[in-house]
Order: C-alpha cells, then structure tokens, then sequence
C-alpha cells in the first residue's frame, strides 16, 4: 500500500510550485489591426498589467495583422485585439482591449490564490 504525504509536505510542494511560476518568464504576443481605438486601448492596458505584474520577466510582441497577415494566419486569428500567451505554458488567449484586469491576471496565471488571499487577510 502507498503512504500518502502528509499536508505539509504537499503544501511545501505547492509553495515550490508557486515561486517558480513567480520567477516565470512571460512570451506574450498581442494582435492588433493597425491604429484603430481598440488597439491602442489593448497596447496601453497591456502594457500597464505587464509592468504592474510581471515587471522585468516578459516579453510582450505586438503584431499588427494588416503589416504581417501571415503571422495571423499561422496563429488563426479570428478577432482582433487578441492576446496569446506562449510561456508559461498553457498557452492562453484573451480576446479585446485587455480592460478587464482581473480577468487577464487570472488567465495570466498572476492573480492572487485564494490562499494567498486568505493569508494577506490574517497579517
């Protein structure tokens, strides 16, 4: 029979896994069609998530689909803006102009666990 390990050694592993998705490095890549009003918005509020956030560990592309249809096209692009995260993986996509913070660190993976919400709390 297999011994299961003990919760603080599961929660050791989970705080492992934690810190090395903080050190992670981002590859982002956001689509845009030329220098319309939701494509400057998506530049901008991607840019302040990617500083605020990720400050000093991504890279961020920004591709306009008019200049270079054929990097769209390889990454079937449907709607425009869209951002694809490569790294970390899995890769991810958000489509808009990227307004809703909360939901981009989420899909980011960026945004605050439950536990560590719970642990801010009791400090």
């Amino acid at each position: 029979m297999r011994k299961r390990p003990s919760a603080s050694r599961l929660f050791a592993g989970f705080e492992a896994a934690a810190a090395t998705l903080d050190d992670a490095r981002y590859l982002l890549r956001l689509y845009i069609t030329g220098t319309t009003r939701n494509s400057e918005r998506a530049i901008v509020n991607i840019r302040k998530i990617c500083e605020e956030h990720l400050e000093g560990r991504y890279d961020l592309e920004i591709v306009d689909i008019f200049q270079h249809p054929t990097l769209a096209e390889g990454e079937q692009i449907i709607a425009a803006p869209t951002l694809i995260k490569h790294l970390p993986l899995p890769l991810r996509r958000f489509i808009g102009d990227m307004s809703q913070t909360e939901r981009i660190l989420l899909g980011l993976d960026v945004s605050k666990t439950p536990l560590q919400v719970a642990s801010d709390q009791d400090h």
